[in-house]
């Protein structure tokens, strides 16, 4: 039978980083099993290379590297830490996976593992036992971090970032609204009232692995469409698809200009900078906001909320996954697990996941209860990140195919021909079914 125990207040260091993000004391109230960990016996002399997304807020970054240099102290392993552009993590994976050389462990994207799970470690026994130590893994780690319709795991989510909206409660106020409207019709109309007073919002379609993924998906989804049916078969050529891409016209009259190139950066410098009052994004524009002085009154005039369902029966958002893997070529697969296991450790997780304020939302049930949970409400949305029912490829089978899909954004592209007037929605339609098809193969 497990034991549960109450860990008590952080220690000085990545704690008190913690504390400060929260503006107050840090208590955990994480409930650990007590779990004999798997017997991984590092190798002598071993020093690994992590590749994982640069950082959007500092602890993330900050933090990952304190708990980083705890495990060479604790371990002797020397490890390097590459921090690489979001848009250029994927080629980069693609490169390590294909020659067989380069970082040990890379912390990547959400379908990356299915790409490439015949050159990744099986991490079965390690996703098991932390599993059994922190409560059990979330909906969106078990079909990430694992083979589809399988219990063989191939990489160990990390975190799971979700976009709700992000607004100026004074902005929308003024267009008449007291909160975000979780229809579409009135949603709209809320975009056009903000546009006509001189606060548009702004959404990706880019080339922007997260925000512009996330506003494509959310576009189909709401309308009740999607790229594939369950058994894989390309469903995207079809009356609901015709109707978000209408839709996305629409929604594009009311944007400030330049978002059909917009990358993962953007959203976040044009809210900050007053040029848009409305957007879809994780926890890092709020975050900047608060602790920078020049920006702390948009912290207070800005919130967060689920973006609107539509059609959908639940908020039709999938996190983006950061998923860590072990790539076959590494000379030290022991010491690469032993590195992951440890950084999902409460006293090195909590730290992380308190100071980001959930940036990376949790992907172990254990971790609803950490401290972040029970302060700022402004970042509670974040907190079930992990319980989102809808996923890359919804409703079809995570694989490599889904993977390929996403990281060549066909849905994007489909929905930014539209919007940018280039292609009908029928003709767009019908371009992005054929587009699906060369990664399905249906």
């Amino acid at each position: 039978m497990p034991v549960f125990t109450r860990r008590g207040v952080f220690a000085i260091g990545t704690g008190s980083l913690a504390a400060a993000a929260l503006g107050q004391p840090v208590y955990s109230a994480v409930p650990v099993a007590t779990v004999e960990p798997p017997k991984h016996p590092i190798e002598k002399d071993a020093v690994l290379r992590v590749s994982r997304p640069t950082k959007f807020i500092a602890p993330d970054e900050t933090i990952w590297n304190e708990n980083t240099e705890k495990f060479t102290k604790a371990t002797g392993v020397k490890v390097r830490v590459d921090y690489v552009g979001w848009e250029d993590l994927r080629p980069q994976t693609a490169v390590t996976a294909n020659t067989g050389a380069g970082p040990d462990i890379v912390c990547g994207w959400a379908d990356d593992p299915q790409l490439y799970a015949t050159k990744l470690l099986d991490m079965t026994e390690l996703a098991e036992y932390l599993g059994k130590k922190y409560g059990g893994w979330k909906f969106q780690a078990k079909l990430f971090g694992r083979k589809w319709k399988s219990d063989d795991w191939i990489a160990i989510p990390i975190g799971g970032g979700i976009g709700p909206c992000n607004y100026r409660t004074s902005w929308v106020r003024e267009a008449g609204y007291n909160s975000i409207p979780t229809d579409l019709d009135h949603f709209l109309d809320l975009c056009r009232k903000l546009k006509k007073n001189g606060h548009p919002p702004g959404f990706a379609l880019g080339n922007a692995v997260g925000d512009a993924n996330g506003y494509a998906n959310w576009l189909l989804w709401t309308h009740g469409a999607y790229i594939v049916e369950e058994d894989g078969k390309v469903a995207l050529n079809r009356r609901e698809t015709i109707e978000a891409l209408k839709y996305a016209k629409a929604m594009q009259e009311t944007m400030v200009p330049g978002t059909l190139s917009w990358l993962d950066p953007s959203n976040n410098k044009a809210f900050l900078s007053g040029d848009i009052g409305l957007t879809q994004n994780g926890v890092s524009i709020y975050f900047v906001a608060k602790n920078d002085p020049k920006t702390q009154a948009i912290a207070e005039d800005m919130d967060h909320a689920p973006m609107p369902t539509g059609l959908a029966k639940s908020p039709p958002e999938a996190p983006l996954i950061l998923n860590g893997m072990v790539f076959r070529h590494t000379k030290y697969p022991n010491a690469a697990k032993e590195y992951l296991r440890f950084m999902l450790e409460a006293d090195q997780y909590e730290p992380w996941l308190n100071a980001c304020l959930g940036y990376w939302g949790h992907q172990l049930k254990a971790y609803d209860e950490a401290a972040v949970w029970s302060g700022d409400p402004k970042v509670r949305i974040f907190r079930h990140s992990g319980d989102r029912e809808f996923w890359t490829g919804y409703k079809g089978p995570i694989s490599a195919a889904s993977g390929a899909a996403a990281a060549n954004y066909v849905t994007v592209h489909m929905f930014a021909s539209v919007a940018s007037g280039q292609s009908s929605p029928e003709d767009a339609a019908q371009e992005g079914e054929r587009q699906a098809k060369r990664y399905y193969k249906t």
